[in-house]
Formats: C-alpha cells, structure tokens, sequence
C-alpha cells in the first residue's frame, strides 16, 4: 500500500511538471508569432490600420472554437485531447507568415487563435485537474510557465528578426521542434477520462452563470494586464516626456515583474487563499494605477506599472481555478472564463486609445486603476460552494472521470 502512494505520488509529480512545459510551449508559441509581426506586415503588404483588423481575429477565432474543447476532451480524453489541440496550436504557427494578402492573413490568424483558444482551454482543465489532486495552488506557477515560454519565444525571434531571417523558415523551425516538444510532454499528463455514464457537453453552448461571475474578475484582470502591456511605453513617452529606450524598458518590467510574480505565487496562494491574495493584489494594483495616473517623472509611473503588473499577475490563474472548481463541467466553465478574458484582452487596447484620443492617456489609466479596484470588491466570487477555491484533497472528482 505505501508502494502504491509512492508510485501515485511521483506519478502526479510528474504530471505536474508535464503540465507546467506544456505550458511553456504553448507561451512559446505566442512569443515567436509576436516578434516576427513587422515581418509579416511586409510580406503580406497591409497597412497599419488592416493590421489591426487581422491582429482581432486570433481573439475571434478562439472565442467561437473554445467551447469545442471541451466536447474534444470527452470524447477522445484529456491526454489525447490535449496531444491533438497543442500539436494544432504549434503548427498552426507557421501560417500566418505564408499569408499573401489581407485576406490570407485574417483566415490564417482566425485558425492560428481558434487553436490557441482550444488548446488553452485543455491545458488549463488538465492544470486545475492536476492541482485538485496535488491538494496544492499550482496555477499561478502554471502561468508563470506560460510567461516563460512566451519571453523565450520571443527572445529567439528578436535574435531571427535581428539577423534578417526569413519568418517563414523561423516559424517553420519553431513550429517543428516546439510540435515535436508539446507530443513529448503530453505523454506525462494526466490521462482523464470521462466515466461511461457522464453526459457529453455540448459543442456550443452560453457560459455558465458562475463563469459569467468569475469571468468579470478576470476581464478586470485581463484589461489592465493589456492596457499597461500596449500602452506602458507610449504613456513614458507622451505623458512623461521619456526617451523611447526608458519607454520601452517599462514594458519589458512590466511583463518580467507579472511572470515572477506568477512564479511565485502559488506560495502566497496556499497560504492566505484566493480571495484575500486577490483581493490584496487588487489594493496592490489599484495603488500602482494611482501613482502612474499622479506621477510626476518617469521613475514613479515605472514603479506604478510594476505594482500593477504585481498585483494583477495571480487574478487569470486563479479564476481559471475558480472556474474549474465551479460545477460539473469544468471545461465549459473554463472555456467561458476564458472567452470573456480574451474578450477582455481585445478590446482593452482600443478601448484606452479611443478614451486616450477623446481625453488624455491619464483619464485611460483612470479606468485602468477603478478596475483593480474592481478586484477589491470583487474577489469574493473567487468563493465557490462556501469555501475558497484552494484545491480539495487529492481525490478523483466523479466529473473528471477516470485517470489512467
């Protein structure tokens, strides 16, 4: 009997770490297709405005796919479910940079995020499934991989673009050996199955109440994590009179300062739970969105985006956790949190534009500080079935069905 615990153990171990280079690899993904959009542009010979069309239909495409995931999940398993939608994901990579014209390049990028949406819906359903029987926070960290990867994708495309490769070639590389990795760590995950009796979800369906409730906390998350990432160097240059290398090393902390901060937090997490370390981490956020709006020199703003990114950096983990703890079908519940943060995600960059452009970048980081704040009023949804949403005990959940 000891045996056996030793031998459930490490095996979840295992899976664990599995889960988390998953993770990485889905991140790397992001990081790679970003550095090389300049490239891309060219090739396909579209405007800075046709552009911004195109950049909307990732975000598209993975709201109309999502909810598929978790009727993929059913029916094949989570393992192979997963396997099938990364190795979709990663090689899906290689299509934009192929795209001749506008028109190829909005159809590439709606596949390139209906992927993206699928694969991130499996792997954040395997992540909470994985946490429950660890009995352990292990989704911020999971996020924190998810940084990783997508700060290791980017540097080797800073690397490609500074040598003038051709992004064709770089993302057929990376889609390759990133593929290759994704069907090497899936192998290690979790093997959930659904029982012979479970009811299979339905392909498309509305999100969940609880998912409605829980996904608000995240788009606030999701807004001011958007808005600080576009729009930090350009309020250091406008607002503040910065130099372009001061501008955008302020963005550059803000995502290092969000991926350790991730890193880490699952330690918080266990400790003091969900809602007060969200609810902290608006306090925290809200004081950052303070001292950008009233700074009066750089340095301040810089601290202030630091503290926003700090604050915000647990609130997605934890929603998704949230999410997944929330009812029966975790991935439809997932899949609807998910869709209101990538929601949130789009519209969060032209929103502080449109507002910037009727008012000042001041007013837009207004918004950005009454939505941290948000997280203070807010965090008690985080709450589910009268108890935080730390994991239980590690025991199988009749809804995740059965593990191999």
């Amino acid at each position: 009997m000891a045996a056996e615990t030793v031998t459930s153990t490490e095996r979840l171990r295992r899976a664990r770490f599995a889960i988390a280079a998953v993770f990485c690899v889905h991140g790397a993904v992001t990081g790679s297709f970003a550095t090389r959009i300049p490239w891309i542009q060219e090739h396909a010979g579209v405007s800075a405005g046709q552009l911004g069309l195109a950049l909307a239909f990732p975000a598209l495409g993975a709201s109309l796919a999502m909810p598929l995931a978790g009727a993929v999940s059913h029916r094949f398993g989570a393992r192979t479910a997963l396997r099938g939608l990364l190795a979709l994901w990663t090689l899906a990579l290689i299509l934009p940079s192929l795209a001749p014209n506008i028109w190829g390049l909005c159809g590439a990028l709606l596949v390139y995020g209906a992927t993206a949406g699928m694969s991130d819906v499996a792997m954040n359903a395997l992540g909470v499934e994985t946490e429950t029987r660890l009995g352990k926070s292990i989704m911020s960290s999971l996020h924190g991989m998810w940084s990783v990867g997508a700060l290791l994708g980017s540097a080797a495309g800073t690397v490609a673009a500074h040598l003038g490769g051709d992004a064709r070639l770089h993302h057929l590389s990376a889609a390759l050996i990133l593929t290759a990795l994704g069907l090497v760590l899936c192998q290690g995950v979790l093997d959930v199955r659904s029982t012979p009796d479970e009811e299979p979800p339905p392909r498309f369906s509305l999100p969940p109440k609880s998912a409605l409730i829980i996904g608000a906390i995240g788009f606030c998350g999701v807004f001011a994590e958007g808005a600080s990432l576009d729009w930090s160097a350009v309020y250091l240059r406008d607002e503040l009179g910065s130099s372009a290398g001061l501008a955008a090393a302020s963005t550059t902390a803000f995502a290092l300062t969000m991926a350790v901060a991730r890193l880490v937090g699952d330690r918080v997490v266990d400790r003091f739970g969900a809602v007060r370390t969200v609810r902290t981490g608006g306090a925290v956020a809200t004081l950052g969105g303070l001292m950008v709006v009233l700074a009066p020199h750089a340095a301040v703003a810089m601290a202030g985006f630091g503290l926003i990114g700090l604050g915000i950096a647990v609130v997605v983990p934890l929603a998704f956790a949230a999410a997944g703890h929330s009812g029966p079908n975790p991935s439809q519940a997932i899949a609807g949190v998910a869709t209101i943060t990538y929601t949130s995600g789009l519209i969060a960059p032209s929103a502080i534009g449109g507002i910037a452009d009727a008012t000042s970048l001041v007013v837009s980081f207004g918004l950005v500080t009454l939505l941290a704040f948000g997280l203070v009023l807010g965090a008690g949804v985080l709450r589910t079935g009268g108890r935080e949403t730390e994991p239980a005990a590690p025991a199988p959940a009749k809804s995740a069905g059965r593990v191999g």
